[in-house]
């Protein structure tokens, strides 16, 4: 079951690590399920960011057809007040080029006053300096200055965003990293799975710290790494 408590166990590892424990049960292919190198973290330095994806479509270029432009943010805020845990705010952006930012402050500070954990955007950002100030982790493809026509088209729909189908609802994790989804089936299992990579992956850093490391005391170390994940994956494979 996915709770607060799990997400913070989630947030303690890295996405590397995280994406390593989900390859373990090969539930997809090891291409699969990360974001592509064109989503970018704003803010490197801030900690893992995770939350159930609340996704948006989005457009700058030309002005809604009806509404104001923020109209459909008081929809998301809605969807974020009832959301049981933290969302992460994901959008496409349908311009193509990219018009005008998708996000800046006044945004930002509405969706962290609502509990949000982040953003992530296929699209551009701005007043990125306030944002930070937020502490408010954003993922996007770069900044612009202006907003132009901006305005939420759908919410709550299948979007493409760094090369990945993101759906409402999935767990997303996030980091200087990168960005990756966690399947819900396996959610639970994932930060003791990334603490005993951690525990293997070990024996190497041990060796090639220690004094005067030798090409076969280091092929052994590897090798006993290999089997201790080699027999993790056995485990969480049924075999």
């Amino acid at each position: 079951m996915l709770d607060a408590s799990l997400l913070q166990r989630l947030k303690q590892y890295d996405s590397p690590t995280v994406c390593n424990a989900v390859e373990l049960w090969d539930m997809r292919p090891r291409t699969a399920g990360y974001m592509n190198e064109t989503i970018q973290a704003c803010f490197p330095g801030m900690p893992p960011m995770v939350g159930l994806a609340l996704t948006s479509t989005f457009r700058s270029a030309f002005a809604p057809a009806s509404g104001s432009a923020y109209s459909s943010l008081s929809a998301q805020v809605e969807l974020l007040e009832k959301a049981e845990l933290p969302s992460v705010i994901v959008f496409q952006d349908l311009d193509s080029p990219t018009a005008a930012a998708t996000f800046g402050e006044v945004m930002c500070t509405t969706y962290k006053a609502f509990g949000a954990a982040g953003l992530i955007t296929s699209g551009t950002g701005r007043d990125l300096e306030q944002v930070e100030d937020l502490e408010f982790p954003v993922f996007t493809s770069g900044a612009q200055a202006a907003h132009g026509y901006c305005h939420i088209i759908d919410l709550n729909i299948p979007v493409t965003v760094g090369g990945i189908t993101v759906r409402p609802d999935e767990l997303i994790h996030a980091d200087c990293n990168g960005v990756s989804t966690i399947p819900l089936e396996i959610a639970s299992e994932v930060p003791e799975v990334c603490a005993e990579i951690m525990r293997a992956e070990q024996i190497v850093l041990d060796y090639v710290k220690s004094p005067n490391p030798t090409a076969k005391g280091f092929d052994d170390a590897r090798v006993a790494c290999g089997a201790e994940i080699a027999k993790l994956a056995k485990r969480l494979k049924g075999k």
